[in-house]
């Protein structure tokens, strides 16, 4: 008898096995459960080893958003999206299956009563990151794999269910119907599988006083420091600048990243992916991006509130030096043109359109879901 009533108790709790979502009324499967399909396709499943039709959008586009639910994205500014491993521990509880599930004792818990292994990491220092893209089309029927650009990188991700994406100052308004956007994230090898997870959503940029258009994104290139595979050095001119596309990975089709089981691409500096909004997608971003290469020369950067090229730091040239890959650059902190000077340029670039003061970003710690100023700096310093 005892059986048979922890069976029943066993049976009402609701599915907790793990994975994570962005979990918002502005997604497609926002009402999916695990009695939708005849296969698991909660918008916390994983993507992986299927074709296009079943992947793109998680297979959610038969269940859209109810009219008017946008997810808003206010520019210059952080929009907190929530994560986690079932709506029920968000605070969207309410028409989640199983009912509310949240910790009382630690609302940013991403997966309660369950350990970090079940959102895939095995604590802090194996996080890997996740982005938000967005297409500028309000048809979600046109948008393809391609017009995704990524404009904001959470490097401590996932982590926390409350989780800030900074949004770029210069995002230019949606369209009428507003943008599409997606959640997407490739976890760390260290804590189960190959996969790949994607959450689409309708969203508007709030606030803008721009129309300048992003560029056209390309495909982000491993380029940064990766000493589990060998690479102690980071190879910048092999790095892919400007607007960048999410990554697309392990699946059947339409792939546009085919690195191995174990070396996953992540949103993180391995891909020039910095923590926080993506300030140089726009098409008014850089002067030049040469061809990427281990030889290549660096990218020059424009100044966007002047229109002109950022000058060099002693004033002898406005172009960055190539730099050979693989190879300690000894002009790091000579301020001669190279590497460092490049650093300089984007940071400077960022932060001039940034609403918050230095100050202010350098009381925020790792946990608050960005890293502090002066690890942000070190990522282009590391160069």
């Amino acid at each position: 008898m005892l059986a048979i009533v922890s069976l029943a108790i066993f049976t009402l709790l609701p599915r907790v096995s793990g994975h994570s979502a962005f979990f918002h009324p502005s997604m497609w499967g926002f009402n999916v459960t695990d009695k939708t399909f005849d296969y698991d396709n909660r918008p916390v499943a994983p993507i992986k080893n299927m074709n296009f039709d079943k992947w793109w959008f998680h297979n959610h586009l038969d269940y859209p958003p109810n009219e008017g639910d946008f997810f808003e994205l206010p520019v210059g500014e952080p929009a907190t999206a929530e994560i986690a491993c079932n709506k029920g521990a968000t605070s969207y509880f309410a028409s989640s299956e199983g009912g509310d599930i949240r910790d009382p004792n630690n609302p940013n818990n991403v997966c309660p009563n369950s350990g970090t292994e079940a959102y895939h990491t095995l604590g802090f220092d194996d996080l890997e990151g996740c982005a938000l893209a967005i297409a500028y089309k309000s048809d979600v029927k046109q948008v393809q794999p391609e017009d995704f650009t990524i404009f904001s990188v959470n490097q401590t991700c996932v982590w926390t269910r409350f989780t800030e994406f900074q949004v770029p100052a210069r995002m230019p308004p949606c369209p009428e119907g507003g943008c599409i956007c997606s959640f997407f994230w490739i976890h760390s090898p260290n804590s189960g599988g190959e996969e790949n997870y994607m959450n689409g959503f309708r969203c508007d940029v709030t606030g803008s006083i721009s129309d300048v258009p992003l560029a056209k994104p390309t495909v982000a290139r491993r380029c940064g420091a990766d000493p589990v595979n060998n690479r102690l050095q980071a190879a910048p001119a092999n790095c892919t600048y400007g607007a960048k596309q999410p990554f697309y990975w392990f699946n059947n089709e339409r792939n546009n990243m085919f690195e191995g089981t174990y070396s996953p691409p992540v949103y993180n500096d391995r891909y020039n992916f910095l923590d926080g909004a993506q300030d140089d997608i726009f098409i008014d971003s850089y002067l030049s991006v040469p061809t990427p290469a281990p030889n290549a020369a660096m990218p020059l950067l424009a100044d966007v509130s002047a229109k002109l090229p950022i000058a060099s730091i002693n004033d002898s040239t406005t172009a960055i030096a190539p730099r050979a890959c693989g190879k300690a650059d000894s002009s790091l902190s000579s301020g001669d043109g190279s590497t460092a000077e490049y650093a300089k340029a984007k940071r400077d670039m960022s932060d001039a359109h940034r609403p918050w003061s230095r100050s202010r970003i350098a009381l925020m710690s790792r946990r608050s879901r960005k890293l502090d100023w002066k690890k942000r700096r070190s990522l282009w310093n590391m160069w």
